[in-house]
């Protein structure tokens, strides 16, 4: 029954669009709603093959003896957070309650009626959606792809020394009740959507809170082994395999068009066509701004800097891809694409170990993407006549989430570290994860005894 449903509502919107008369003799709301239902579950499935980007990019960023074990954390998170969000994490996120706190009702989706919104529209327990007209079904899929999101950008900070079932837990707290705090406040009703922040598609909701809670791992995990010596020398710990790096890149750049267009949750032809277009020249910028920021600073054009440059564009053009003009986007991707190689130097300086340099990407330019509201806003913003009070609002949401975040994240893997234990043996981590987490090697015969494998540190 609901298969038939969903195909009659398709192709009504394919012959109300193709047929002039029966377009007007069709109802216009159902119409509508159609459409928009489509384009939200399409965009969510390019959303979706971003977990294959991921997967395939830490996994080339990281080395051979552990590609298995990336591959099983970028495969498995997004399990865990389907099961997470849907228990708790989407009622604490959008449903009815606390401005301050989370929301308190609509867990498992009880309560929910998932009719879409023809006639006087949906109205129930998920009062801060009733903006789009699409079935309650598609809201959650749609949102539930962005949980998982910044659940994944977690595994490759803490990449090559964390146990697998820590990884798994942490996602599940991260999912069902770290990620749905800021959430709430900015996208389910809470206070700082009273105030006005705007982050379009989640450059503070999804990169940053997946950026701090990185953070935290990074921190309480400690450095891998070898990766800074004795005397202060950061030593380079270069990826195996820069094909799978780039054609993660490639995939995670295609399903931005997902992330940032379908937010707005409606098939409307004029704003995704605007948002898709400064998404891509965003990435663009970063793209070539990173390569020639790393050809001076390092003295060759680094290909990792250059993927980078591109995710630290998308990441920070997410916030503000609605509100911003095409030449702003590309502003924003060229400080972007500056400020990531300048951060993963940072990390490095002062000791903090990121394999695939998630905290610059997804952190430190999603804190720069919601600012960039402020800065760039054809409507407010500071640079276009507005005065610094939308600049100020989006501080504000920064600061607030970072520092939720960064509590409660801290606290989770403070937990797990005095539990279960959260970082594999030191013989563990020199022989590789995929032989002790996983009992398998990614490139099985390329490494023909234990001794060799464990002197690729």
């Amino acid at each position: 029954m609901h298969r038939r449903r969903m195909f009659s509502g398709v192709a009504l919107a394919l012959l109300a669009v193709s047929t002039p008369a029966f377009a007007q003799a069709a109802q216009p709301d159902a119409t509508k709603v159609a459409l928009d239902t489509v384009w939200v579950l399409v965009t969510a499935f390019l959303v979706f093959w971003m977990n294959a980007g991921f997967a395939t990019l830490e996994a080339g960023l990281c080395r051979a003896k552990n590609a298995v074990n990336i591959l099983a954390k970028n495969f498995i998170v997004f399990a865990a957070s389907s099961i997470a969000f849907w228990v708790i994490g989407f009622g604490l996120m959008f449903g009815d309650g606390s401005d301050y706190g989370y929301g308190l009702t609509g867990w498992m989706l009880q309560g929910a009626d998932n009719s879409p919104a023809t006639g006087d529209g949906y109205m129930g327990v998920f009062g801060s959606l009733n903006w789009t007209g699409v079935p309650l079904y598609a809201k959650f899929f749609f949102q539930l792809v962005f949980a998982g999101t910044a659940a994944t950008i977690v595994s490759g900070a803490v990449a090559e020394r964390i146990k697998f079932l820590s990884f798994i837990v942490f996602s599940f707290i991260l999912v069902g009740v770290i990620y749905p705090l800021g959430g709430h406040w900015a996208w389910g009703g809470g206070w700082l959507a009273d105030m006005g922040f705007l982050d379009f598609a989640g450059s503070t909701v999804v990169h940053s809170i997946g950026g701090w809670c990185a953070l935290t791992g990074v921190i309480f995990l400690g450095p891998r082994m070898g990766k800074y010596l004795k005397d202060g020398t950061v030593r380079p710990i270069p990826g195996h395999n820069m094909g799978l790096a780039t054609l993660g890149t490639l995939i995670l750049w295609l399903g931005w068009f997902g992330f940032n267009p379908g937010s707005t949750m409606a098939a409307d032809p004029a704003a995704i066509a605007s948002i898709a277009l400064n998404t891509n020249m965003a990435a663009a910028a970063g793209c070539l701004s990173a390569c020639a920021v790393a050809w001076v600073a390092l003295g060759k054009p680094d290909l990792s800097m250059i993927l980078n440059g591109t995710l630290a564009g998308l990441v920070a053009i997410t916030a503000p891809c609605s509100v911003v003009s095409v030449g702003s986007s590309v502003l924003i991707g060229l400080i972007a694409g500056v400020i990531v190689v300048y951060a993963v130097l940072f990390f490095d300086k002062v000791k903090l170990d990121d394999p695939v340099g998630a905290l610059s990407v997804h952190l430190v330019n999603g804190v720069f993407g919601t600012l960039a509201v402020g800065l760039f806003a054809t409507e407010g913003g500071l640079f276009f006549g507005g005065g610094a009070a939308k600049l100020l609002t989006q501080l504000t949401g920064v600061v607030a989430v970072g520092a939720a975040t960064f509590v409660l994240s801290a606290a989770a893997w403070l937990l797990l570290k005095s539990t279960m234990g959260i970082r594999v043996s030191a013989e563990e981590e020199a022989e590789g994860l995929d032989i002790g987490e996983h009992g398998m090697d990614a490139y099985p015969g390329f490494v023909p005894t234990q001794e060799a494998r464990a002197e690729i540190i």
